[in-house]
């Protein structure tokens, strides 16, 4: 097929799509969802929780999280946990956690079994230390945005965690790999600034959010990489 860049060791494409169409022949899969689902992972699996990826934020979340001796992550509004890198700053260690998320949980539930890790600029050379061990053909995903209409809307932050990962990666990178590249790398000095200036960081500032996006654009200050066991995200190893 035209589209699984399989000649290449390092792959790159957006969305649910990539993992229908790329991930059967990869061995390992990076899901990138910078602002927040992925920046939220890495703050809450590096202080020890355990987080479970959800698709939605309704009964079927509730319904989950009992099954599974959890609390939900509220949205980003409001008091407690929620889809916010800052709320989760002081989370406890071995807390269980559902996050919902349209994007980067849902992404990370549709990699049919393959090690799947949680990608983004804080942990992106642990990330890719990590991946680099499960396998060499990796395909990573940056996330996107939706539209109102659910149609996917390419973020210019996810382009760049993508990119900030696959420039740690060792092996041959496909032209859509590679462009990421050069994006992390066009960014690399001015990382809040773009990131805080890109459609998805001005909507986050002017809803009272400046610090999502502050630590957000924190490059490699982590050293975790959450691998996806048995639904959950929890610290490589």
């Amino acid at each position: 097929m035209y589209y699984e860049q399989s000649e290449f060791d390092i792959r790159c494409e957006w969305g649910l799509n990539a993992l229908t169409n790329l991930s059967p022949t990869c061995d390992v899969v990076v899901i990138v969802d910078v602002l927040s689902f992925s920046t939220c992972v890495d703050v809450a699996v590096g202080r020890g929780a355990i987080v479970y990826p959800f698709q939605w934020r309704d009964a079927r979340a509730e319904e989950f999280a009992r099954s599974v001796g959890a609390i939900i992550a509220g949205a980003r509004r409001g008091e407690g946990y929620g889809l916010s890198p800052a709320s989760l700053m002081e989370i406890a260690e071995g807390v269980r956690l559902v996050l919902p998320s349209p994007n980067g949980s849902t992404l990370s539930l549709a990699t049919g079994g393959k090690p799947t890790f949680a990608g983004c600029l804080r942990n992106a050379h642990a990330v890719a230390q990590a991946a680099q061990r499960a396998g060499r053909r990796i395909l990573v995903v940056p996330a996107g945005e939706l539209w109102p209409d659910g149609a996917l809307r390419f973020a210019i932050e996810d382009l760049i965690g993508a990119g900030a990962i696959i420039s740690r990666l060792e092996g041959t990178c496909s032209p859509e790999a590679q462009t990421a590249v050069s994006a992390f790398e066009a960014a690399r000095e001015e990382l809040y600034d773009t990131l805080a200036h890109s459609s998805s960081g001005k909507e986050l500032i002017e809803r009272g959010f400046n610090e999502d996006v502050r630590l957000a654009s924190l490059l490699d200050c982590s050293d975790v990489a959450p691998v996806l066991v048995d639904g959950a995200y929890q610290r490589g190893v």
